[in-house]
This record gives structure tokens, C-alpha cells and sequence, in this order.
């Protein structure tokens, strides 16, 4: 059984492991959106401490984690191109499963909880950016209903924003 939870101080440990994890998967895969920098320790903390970061759980296992935020991100008010819709919205970063969870349809089921998550909420629209090499994510987002609106100013460099409206 898969669950969305919001993470304890306690996961701490387990969510950094997770997206160091990821920093190499990334490398693996021939490209590097984040730096040795970001996201780091106190990323996460600050995700924690202000109930943006959120876990997937399989099986009462941690698989995987996210900043889910839904207080807007001030570098989606500049975009080249245009957003679906100027609605409320909730935005994803940092997704990253472990490893041992890649490959088997997990970022799917994480994106349907995150929106039932924001149905709960009264928010119908999720945003989302991702570097132009990362060929994989863009696939995700693409395969669950995400539409390319068009580029964004993100951690310094250039990224693909992405909306849903559901």
C-alpha cells in the first residue's frame, strides 16, 4: 500500500539519503539538475520544519520524497510561455525515490496522491519545473497529464515548467 504523508523530523536522515541517492542517479544518467549544494541537509530540514516535506510510503517503508508546497513559488511569476490557468496551485520539488523504488511506476502513484492531496485542499492545479536534460522526469510528467506552458528561472539556470489543471 502506498501513502503520502507529511514527513517527521525523525525522516530526516532517510529523506536527505533519498535525494543524495538521486544526486547520482542523476549523474548516472548523464546529467545533474542538482548541484553538490542543492538540495542539501538543510533543505530538507527547512522543508520539514515548515510541513512542505512530504513522504511516500510502500508498505510502511520510505520510497520516496517531496516539497509539496502550497504557498506558490515566487520564480513561477516569470515564465515565458504561459500557464494553463491562474488558479490556486500546489508545487512539486525534489521529487526523488530510492533507489531501490526506480523503475517500478512509483513517481505515477506519487503524482495521483499528490493530487488527491490537493483535491482535499481545494487546489486543482499543480506546477512543476525540470531541467531540459532530464529526459526521464519530462516522460513522467508528459504520461500523467502535465502540459509544457514553457520556461522558467529556477536555482539559477533554465527549466521546463510544467502545469496540470484537474
Amino acid at each position: 500500500m502506498c501513502l503520502l504523508e507529511l514527513a517527521q523530523p525523525k525522516d530526516s536522515e532517510k529523506c536527505y539519503a533519498i535525494i543524495k541517492a538521486a544526486k547520482e542517479f542523476q549523474k548516472e544518467q548523464g546529467f545533474s539538475q542538482w548541484t553538490d549544494d542543492y538540495p542539501n541537509e538543510s533543505t530538507i530540514q527547512n522543508d520539514l520544519e515548515a510541513e512542505k516535506g512530504y513522504v511516500i510510503t510502500v508498505d510502511n517503508e520510505i520510497a520516496g520524497y517531496m516539497c509539496i508546497d502550497f504557498s506558490g513559488e515566487p520564480a513561477y511569476e516569470k515564465i515565458e510561455g504561459k500557464w494553463s490557468a491562474e488558479l490556486p496551485y500546489a508545487v512539486i520539488h525534489r521529487m526523488a525515490f530510492s533507489k531501490r523504488f526506480i523503475g517500478k511506476g512509483l513517481s505515477s502513484t506519487a503524482l495521483s496522491l499528490v493530487e488527491n492531496l490537493c483535491l482535499a485542499k481545494d487546489i486543482k492545479s499543480i506546477r512543476v519545473d525540470t531541467d531540459f536534460k532530464n529526459r526521464r522526469m519530462q516522460h513522467v510528467l508528459e504520461k500523467n497529464g502535465f502540459s509544457r506552458c514553457g520556461t522558467i528561472v529556477f536555482q539559477g539556470g533554465e527549466k521546463i515548467a510544467y502545469d496540470k489543471i484537474f
